[in-house]
Order: structure tokens, then C-alpha cells, then sequence
């Protein structure tokens, strides 16, 4: 049986920690940009996953003008795949979405990305834009 997963506002000191946990994995990726990575962790509300007080994940959500909020990034750390990280941190920013309010949840995907593609297609959204997933949410 995995670890429980603990999942909360990310700490501003673990940001840079994460970003080399990102880049480790993703800086020969097509699409990957430092300066876009850093800007959304900056500006974004970050969510991270730990298991054992040791980082799994994180997800870093933008609130949009027409109130949706989009997930510009969720990674999970190499070592905790395929143990729910991935789906845990989706559903905590579903709750955290429909507890504002917001009408739906987006979901940033590069477009070669078929794992991920796959990944939120089974988890209910639908694909309304070359990049953009997303998945209406209650309102009442």
C-alpha cells in the first residue's frame, strides 16, 4: 500500500526545488521554456503533494477573467508515478475550483503529449482547443 498523500499550499521555499525537479524531466521536452515554468510558478496558486514530508508533485493553477481555472502545470516527481500523485492533485484542484465557484477547470497539454492527453480524457475532460482540456464543473 502507497503512502498517504498530503496535499496543501506549497511553501514559496520549496518553488525552486521543484522547478530542478521539473527541468530534471523535462528540459529536452519540446515545449519546455525556464522562463515560462518559473513565470507560472511565480504567479500561479501552487498546490503540492508530499508523501513522507518529501515532495510527489505539484500543481500550479491560474484563475481565469471568466472565473474557470486552468492547471498551467501538474508534475509528479520521478519515483512517485503511478501511485495516484497525478490523480489526487487533479481532484484537490477540482474541490478547490468548484469551492470558488468557478464554472470549469482547464487543463494546459502539449499537443505531442499523448500520456497526459490520455491521462485527463479518462479523468472526464474533453479537449476544446489544440492545448486546452477542459471539464465543466457544478455551479450550484
Amino acid at each position: 500500500m502507497a503512502p498517504p498523500v498530503v496535499i496543501g499550499r506549497c511553501p514559496e521555499a520549496e518553488v525552486p526545488h521543484l522547478f530542478g525537479l521539473a527541468k530534471s524531466v523535462f528540459a529536452d521536452a519540446q515545449g519546455w521554456s525556464d522562463a515560462r515554468v518559473l513565470e507560472a510558478l511565480a504567479r500561479d496558486l501552487l498546490f503540492l503533494a508530499e508523501e513522507e514530508g518529501e515532495p510527489a508533485g505539484y500543481v500550479a493553477l491560474r484563475h481565469e477573467p471568466d472565473g474557470a481555472f486552468v492547471v498551467e502545470q501538474l508534475f509528479v516527481v520521478p519515483g512517485h508515478e503511478r501511485r495516484g500523485v497525478g490523480h489526487r492533485l487533479l481532484d484537490y484542484v477540482e474541490g478547490y475550483a468548484i469551492a470558488e465557484r468557478a464554472p470549469a477547470l482547464r487543463i494546459v497539454v502539449e499537443q505531442d503529449n499523448v500520456p497526459a492527453r490520455d491521462f485527463y480524457q479518462r479523468a472526464g475532460f474533453v479537449p476544446v482547443d489544440t492545448e486546452i482540456f477542459e471539464r465543466s464543473l457544478p455551479t450550484s
